[in-house]
């Protein structure tokens, strides 16, 4: 069947209307089906019992969920714990300046962001459980080792290949939450794995807290003691996951044959979703690289993530700085901060998920951001302030977190929403090397210049996503009144459906 330009708007899918609305009851028996492969029409696809799919969900939340947020919490903890590591005499031991320590800390940055994109690039050929579970166990060792190093070559060794190591876990996993969810689930459970980072700081505290009390045991200094405990128990998870993970819903140990079928229908009724475009393509790839607006999101990330790694590797230093604590006080003071930032994100993704709302979710949460550091750069009181950081964890998560879902679900097609991903956060992890350096001892306890820096990158990731949720509104507006239909002259519906994004089928969620 070839398509006319008389296409009728009526056929655009609606971000307000369930996608199923696009597709007629399967015919006699919805029990008995065949799956389409993306070449046959949407018609031929069956009615979803909502009751399966709710219990679909649930199943999928089980078996996908607690490993995803347990391997992002260690990931990051081992990244960002050589911030506690400070407050336990590390400089101090390994001879080191304020300014050699802030170099260990962004020098991790370099190899991480280099090996981003690559990592995604291979996840699928690699398999992710074998490659997920090779990375998660070689970052345990070296993190492990960190505690052991001697000197500041040591240290600066063991920061570049922890980085390189680590790079492929956060975008492999927000690719893999794709294979598994729509674009209707994909911000609550992205929001799973990455408030992941909020209870590593959580945690993270008071893990240091108790681990600083071993302090000259078996004559190793606290911090030592504080790396090496904390990178065992990702050894651990590095070889469970390997179990644990499936490589996709046609795989997956856990899935009856029903529950494969009804996950292939699920996809299939998303616009863009076809067999061929769950498949890496070249094309795909190079058009991800060619599309400004994933460069968009890159930068609005970047600012975003300048906020993120400045608040959760300097948070501690922060508190110390407004009042007379000790370092285990320190500590304890940092854990509510990260509570607040990971209850705030749950919330607003779900509501996110609901509403297919992202832009309206993220923006006002730059705000809030932005309020908590002019208080903190302001003259009062020492409580005040430390309300302050309460009011930049509140928002910052939700800022760094949702778009990490809203980039993906706006790209059907695999070869380029991997390679969109790896490139939003390759671009917004460069933010690393610069936030080691914001935070300098001898600028406490009001640490103008890296509050200052944090509130403009803020800033400059609230106007990015204001322009992102205006613009895919007024595409959405404008494909909805017919005016791209021209794309559609000529074509046949198998073309028309690997079009992905490019389809003026396709509603852009805002």
């Amino acid at each position: 069947m070839t398509i006319s330009n008389a296409s009728s708007p009526a056929m655009l899918e609606d971000s307000s209307v369930d996608e199923k609305t696009i597709a007629t009851r399967h015919a006699d028996n919805p029990s008995t089906f065949n799956i389409p492969t993306g070449k046959e029409s949407e018609e031929q696809l069956p009615e979803i019992d909502h009751a399966a799919e709710a219990r679909l969900l649930r199943k999928l939340d089980l078996y996908i969920i607690p490993p995803t947020m347990l391997l992002y919490l260690f990931s990051f903890l081992d990244r960002v714990n050589i911030g506690n590591a400070k407050l336990y005499g590390m400089e101090a031991d390994l001879g080191i300046t304020d300014t050699q320590y802030s170099t260990a800390v962004s020098l991790l940055f370099v190899t991480y962001i280099l090996c981003e994109t690559p990592s995604n690039l291979v996840l699928k050929k690699l398999r992710p459980s074998r490659w997920i579970s090779l990375i998660t166990t070689c970052w345990a060792i070296v993190a492990t080792l960190t505690g052991l190093v001697q000197s500041y070559g040591g240290l600066i060794a063991c920061r570049l290949i922890l980085g390189a190591l680590e790079a492929g876990l956060f975008p492999g996993m927000t690719i893999y939450l794709t294979l598994f969810y729509t674009k209707r689930q994909l911000a609550l459970r992205v929001g799973y794995l990455f408030v992941s980072a909020a209870i590593a700081g959580s945690v993270g505290g008071l893990l240091a807290y108790g681990i600083g009390f071993m302090d000259g045991t078996a004559g190793y200094r606290g911090w030592r003691w504080i790396l090496i405990l904390e990178g065992l128990p990702t050894f651990v998870l590095g070889i469970a996951v390997y179990f644990w993970l499936a490589d996709g819903p046609e795989t997956a140990y856990y899935l009856s044959p029903e529950e494969r079928m009804l996950m292939v229908v699920q996809k299939r009724r998303q616009i863009g979703h076809t067999a061929s475009a769950d498949l890496q393509h070249k094309e795909d790839v190079y058009k991800a690289l060619k599309d400004w607006k994933v460069w968009a999101f890159g930068c609005g990330q970047w600012g975003a993530d300048t906020v993120l790694y400045g608040y959760s590797t300097f948070l501690p230093t922060i508190i110390k700085g407004l009042g007379k604590w000790s370092t285990a006080e320190v500590q304890a003071l940092t854990v509510p901060c990260y509570a607040l930032g990971a209850i705030t994100y749950l919330t607003v993704a779900y509501f996110s998920d609901r509403y297919q709302q992202r832009g309206l979710a993220v923006v006002p949460f730059c705000l809030v951001t932005i309020v908590g550091y002019i208080i903190l750069m302001s003259d009062v009181s020492s409580g005040v302030r430390y309300f302050g950081c309460f009011l930049v964890a509140t928002g910052l998560y939700v800022v760094v977190g949702i778009p990490l879902a809203w980039l993906p679900t706006n790209n059907p097609r695999y070869g380029k929403r991997i390679t969109g991903s790896g490139i939003q956060l390759t671009v917004g992890n460069a933010a690393g090397i610069m936030s080691a350096y914001l935070y300098k001892s001898d600028e406490a306890p009001r640490f103008i210049r890296g509050h200052a820096v944090s509130l403009s990158m803020a800033a400059v990731a609230a106007i990015i996503y204001t322009v992102m949720s205006l613009y895919f509104f007024k595409r959405n507006k404008r494909r909805q009144a017919g005016k791209e239909d021209s794309i559609l002259v000529g074509k046949t519906e198998e073309e028309i459906a690997e079009l992905g994004d490019e389809n003026p089928r396709f509603v852009f969620t805002y």
